[in-house]
């Protein structure tokens, strides 16, 4: 679908709004822990919102800390099976699937009329973004009613963690569809791992109200400086397995899968599909030794 003509005055107004000033507000009073503001805060979340607590821990919205502590609510062990058959890999996160298929040569389509370069989208690495130039992605969005929690698709190793700085521009179906390369121009976290079937790329991008992503290895990344910043990681210094968490958002936001040819995605991994962690998204086609 295309953006219509009034989507795209509507996405006028994201490029004038203060991104990171707005996000920084909202990132100090999400974690307001000063309880009648707190609970005014949830109650009013989850009128706007409708949040499912009966699978997570604790399910009681008003016994968590801070906005914050509700929105990156754990779930229950039992909540999220892992579908993990043979060469299969799960899931990463709640949410719907924005877009997803094969990358061609390099690009990464986005919405009808719109696509982007695969290394734009990593930083311009061109090292990191060759095995993938024909490969395979998926791109899922969490609305704020989701479960926040990201976690690993697949038993790996990490390499490489990029930090990407850029606009906030709103990740919501409808500026996806009317702003340009929105993937590649937000801010964003670039997650390198190795596998037993080859390198695999999960992008967390970042949107307006949500500059505070965070991963299990560093804590918050989000903000870290003007410029692209990249850490390498030791062989096996931070290895993760299948189900893991591996970091998380506040506020809702998108996670681009990026995996080489070996990877095919499962039919019903398609524009508009509900997803859930823990659901199998496809399946590897071969093992690397």
């Amino acid at each position: 679908m295309k953006a219509t003509p009034g989507e795209r005055l509507r996405s006028l107004l994201f490029y004038i709004l203060p991104h990171h000033a707005i996000s920084r507000f909202v990132f100090l009073v999400a974690r307001i822990r000063w309880r009648p503001f707190k609970n005014l805060a949830i109650w009013a979340y989850t009128r706007l919102h409708a949040v499912d607590l009966e699978q997570a821990i604790i399910e009681d919205a008003y016994s968590y800390e801070s906005l914050n502590a509700f929105f990156t609510r754990a779930l229950k062990p039992e909540a999220r099976p892992l579908q993990n058959g043979d060469n299969s890999w799960v899931c990463p996160v709640d949410g719907a699937v924005s877009q997803a298929g094969v990358i061609d040569n390099g690009r990464i389509f986005q919405a009808k009329g719109s696509d982007y370069s695969l290394q734009e989208l990593l930083g311009g690495d061109d090292a990191m973004a060759t095995p993938f130039v024909n490969g395979r992605f998926a791109t899922l969005y969490l609305s704020p009613r989701d479960y926040h929690r990201i976690h690993m698709p697949v038993d790996a190793t990490l390499k490489t963690m990029t930090y990407v700085p850029g606009r906030l521009f709103s990740v919501a179906s409808w500026t996806v569809r009317a702003i340009p390369r929105l993937f590649a121009r937000n801010e964003r976290v670039v997650c390198e791992f190795e596998t037993s079937s080859g390198p695999m790329v999960m992008v967390l991008v970042g949107a307006i109200n949500v500059s505070a992503t965070e991963t299990v290895w560093h804590g918050l990344v989000t903000g870290e400086g003007r410029g692209i910043t990249r850490t390498r990681y030791a062989d096996g210094e931070v290895s993760l397995k299948q189900g893991d968490e591996m970091g998380r958002f506040n506020l809702g936001s998108t996670v681009i899968l990026i995996t080489t040819e070996a990877f095919e995605l499962e039919p019903e991994i398609t524009a508009g599909a509900s997803v859930r962690m823990g659901e199998s998204i496809g399946k590897t086609s071969q093992t690397q030794h």
